[in-house]
C-alpha cells in the first residue's frame, strides 16, 4: 500500500507545480504569511514525528513542507502576486510563531504536534478569509491535492499514534476547508445560471 503515498505526491506535484506557476505570473496572489508558515509548520511536524522514527506515512507531511515552501518563494518573483498583509495577517503570524517557539522550548513530539497544528491554523486563517472574500485570487487544485496527499500517509503508516496521525488528518480538514472556501462561490454561479 505504499505506493499510494507516491500516488498522493504526484498527485499534490501535479496540482502544486502550476500553482507556483501561476503565482508567477500572477494569476494567483498567494497571502505571503501562510505560505510562509505552512512551510515551517508541517516541517515541524515531520521533523518531530521522525524524531519518533522514519515511516512512509510521514512522505505526504514531507511533500507538503516542500511544496508550500516552493510557492512561498514563488511569491516574490512577480510584483502581481502580491497580497497586501494586514494587520490581521500579522496578528495570526505572530500567534503562530508562538506557538512554534513554545513547541521549541519543551521538544516533546506530541506537544510539538499539537503547536505546529496550532501554528498551521492561525497560518491557514489569513487565506480562508481572502478566499472567502475574493475567492478569484486563489486556485482550489492545490487544497483538494493537499486532501489527497494527506489521505494517502494512512495506507502506508506502521504506527497508529497521535505522533503519526494527527498532522495528516488536520491537513486533510484544513485543504477540505480551503477548498470548499474557493470552490463555493463558482458552485453558487453555476447554480444560479441553472
Amino acid at each position: 500500500m505504499q505506493f499510494m503515498i507516491f500516488i498522493g505526491a504526484a498527485v499534490s506535484l501535479v496540482f502544486n507545480i502550476p500553482y507556483a506557476w501561476a503565482t508567477i505570473i500572477g494569476r494567483v496572489r498567494p497571502n505571503k504569511v501562510s505560505w510562509l508558515l505552512w512551510s515551517i509548520a508541517p516541517a515541524i511536524g515531520f521533523f518531530a514525528a521522525l524524531s519518533r522514527g522514519w515511516n512512509w506515512g510521514q512522505f505526504p507531511v514531507l511533500i507538503s513542507f516542500s511544496t508550500t515552501a516552493l510557492i512561498f518563494i514563488c511569491s516574490f518573483m512577480n510584483r502581481k502576486s502580491f497580497w497586501a498583509i494586514e494587520r490581521f495577517d500579522v496578528i495570526c503570524g505572530l500567534v503562530s510563531l508562538l506557538a512554534l517557539v513554545v513547541w521549541g522550548l519543551t521538544r516533546e513530539p506530541d506537544l510539538a504536534i499539537c503547536f505546529a497544528i496550532l501554528a498551521d491554523i492561525m497560518a491557514a486563517i489569513p487565506t480562508i478569509v481572502k478566499a472567502w472574500r475574493y475567492p478569484e485570487t486563489e486556485t482550489w487544485e492545490p487544497f483538494v491535492a493537499g486532501v489527497f496527499n494527506a489521505g494517502t500517509g494512512f495506507f502506508a503508516m506502521s504506527v497508529w499514534s497521535f505522533t503519526s496521525l494527527a498532522f495528516p488528518i488536520y491537513l486533510m480538514l484544513v485543504n477540505g476547508i480551503i477548498a470548499l472556501v474557493i470552490l463555493r462561490k463558482k458552485w453558487w454561479r453555476v447554480k444560479a445560471h441553472d
